[in-house]
C-alpha cells in the first residue's frame, strides 16, 4: 500500500492536475448534455458514452505516464498503425446513420471511426518528421518542405476517399499549424495559400460534389428552399440556441431537446442541446472549459525545453482548435455542416477517446519536463 500511495503522490506531483480537472469537468458536463438528450430517443449513448470515456480516461493516464520521446522514437509503429486503420476502412467501412461518408467499421457491436485514432498516429509521425529534420537544419529547404505536405497528404487523401472531408481538413489544419509551431518560414504558407486559392475554381468544379456545393451555398442564401433543405439543421440548431435565453429552460426540461427536433444533437449539434436548456451561461462554460485547455496546452509547450515536446502540444493544440471553432461555427451558420465533433463534449466514443489520449500525450510532455526540472 505504501508503494501505490508513493507512486500516486509521484504522478499527481509530476502532472498538470488543472489540465486534469479541465478535461474531466469536460467530459462530466458531456454525460449530462447527453443524458438529457437522451430522452429524444431508445438508443443509449450515455452508456457508450461513458464506457469510452473511461477507458480513455485510463488509455491517457497510460500515455502521461510513459516518455513520449520513447513514443516518437517508436513513430513507424504509429504509421503502420495508422496505415493499418486506413485500410481496414476502404475493406470494411460503413455508413452510419446521420453521416453521409463510410468512414465507420464494425467492432463487437459498436461503430468505430478509425480517422480519430489516426489523429494521434500524425501528429507523433509528424512530429518525428519536423524534429528530424530541425536537426540536419533543413526546415529551410523546399524539396525537404515538399516532403512534409507528402507526409500530410497521404491521410487527408485517403480520408477524403472515405467520403469525410470534414476530418479530412482537420488533419490538414492540424499540419500547417505544427509546421508553424516547427519554425517553417513564413514564405511556405504564402505560397499555399497562393496555389490554394488559384485553385479554388477547380475545387469547387470537380472536388466538391452538388451536396457539398449546397451546404456552402446554404451559409449565404438562407431562403426558404434552402431551410427546409441543406440548411435545415442549422436553422433548427440556431432555433434551440436562440430560444434559451440567458439561463436556458433548465437541464432534463428543453422541449425541442425531447423532441429531438436538432438532427444529430447528440453529436455534431451537442451545443443546441446546451443552448436550450442552460442557456448562455451554458455555452460560456463550454467555451470556456475548452478554451482553459487549450491554454494550458499553450502553456505546457512554453514549458517543454525539448524540440519535439512543443511540437506534440503544438498537433494536440491544433486538434482542440480547429474542431472547435469548426464545430462552433457549424452550430452558428458562420460554416458549412462538414461532421466535425466539439472536443470532448460531442457524443462518440471514438472522438472522446481520441481527445483523452491526446490529453495524456500532453502530460507526458508536463511530466517529463517536470522530473527533468
Amino acid at each position: 500500500m505504501n508503494n501505490i500511495a508513493r507512486s500516486l503522490r509521484f504522478y499527481l506531483k509530476n502532472t498538470d492536475l488543472q489540465l486534469w480537472a479541465l478535461t474531466l469537468s469536460s467530459v462530466g458536463f458531456s454525460l449530462l448534455l447527453i443524458g438529457s438528450m437522451q430522452r429524444s430517443g431508445e438508443y443509449n449513448y450515455l452508456r457508450t458514452q461513458l464506457a469510452a470515456a473511461l477507458i480513455g480516461f485510463a488509455l491517457a493516464v497510460l500515455v502521461s505516464n510513459s516518455n513520449y520521446e520513447f513514443l516518437i522514437s517508436k513513430w513507424y509503429i504509429a504509421a503502420i498503425t495508422g496505415a493499418a486503420l486506413a485500410l481496414i476502412v476502404f475493406v470494411f467501412g460503413m455508413r452510419v446513420s446521420g453521416t453521409d461518408d463510410t468512414a465507420w467499421i464494425s467492432v463487437m457491436g459498436y461503430t468505430v471511426q478509425p480517422s480519430e485514432f489516426i489523429k494521434i498516429c500524425f501528429i507523433i509521425t509528424l512530429t518525428k518528421h519536423l524534429s528530424s529534420l530541425y536537426e540536419r537544419e533543413l526546415l529551410d529547404k523546399p524539396l525537404w518542405v515538399l516532403s512534409l505536405c507528402a507526409h500530410a497528404a497521404l491521410p487527408v487523401g485517403a480520408i477524403h476517399l472515405q467520403g469525410d472531408d470534414g476530418t479530412a481538413l482537420i488533419f490538414g489544419l492540424v499540419f500547417l499549424t505544427m509546421c508553424f509551431f516547427a519554425g517553417i518560414k513564413l514564405r511556405y504558407f504564402a505560397v499555399l495559400g497562393g496555389l490554394v486559392s488559384a485553385a479554388i475554381p477547380v475545387i469547387w468544379s470537380f472536388l466538391l460534389n452538388d451536396e457539398h456545393r449546397s451546404r456552402l451555398l446554404a451559409i449565404f442564401f438562407p431562403d426558404g428552399s434552402t431551410v427546409t433543405n441543406y440548411g435545415w439543421q442549422q436553422y433548427q440548431g440556431k432555433l434551440s440556441v436562440a430560444c434559451g435565453g440567458l439561463f436556458g429552460s433548465g437541464l432534463f426540461n428543453g422541449s425541442r431537446v425531447k423532441l429531438g427536433i436538432v438532427p444529430e444533437q447528440e453529436n455534431d449539434f451537442i451545443f443546441t442541446v446546451a443552448g436550450e436548456e442552460l442557456g448562455f451561461i451554458g455555452c460560456a462554460l463550454i467555451m470556456a472549459l475548452l478554451l482553459m485547455i487549450m491554454l494550458r496546452i499553450i502553456r505546457t509547450s512554453k514549458l517543454a525545453e525539448d524540440y519535439s515536446g512543443r511540437l506534440i502540444c503544438g498537433g494536440v493544440f491544433a486538434l482542440f482548435a480547429s474542431q472547435t471553432i469548426i464545430n462552433l461555427g457549424m452550430v452558428l451558420g458562420f460554416f458549412p455542416v462538414i461532421g466535425v465533433t466539439l472536443p470532448l463534449f460531442s457524443s462518440g466514443g471514438s472522438s472522446v477517446m481520441s481527445f483523452l489520449i491526446c490529453t495524456g500525450l500532453v502530460q507526458s510532455v508536463y511530466g517529463n519536463e517536470r522530473r527533468l526540472n
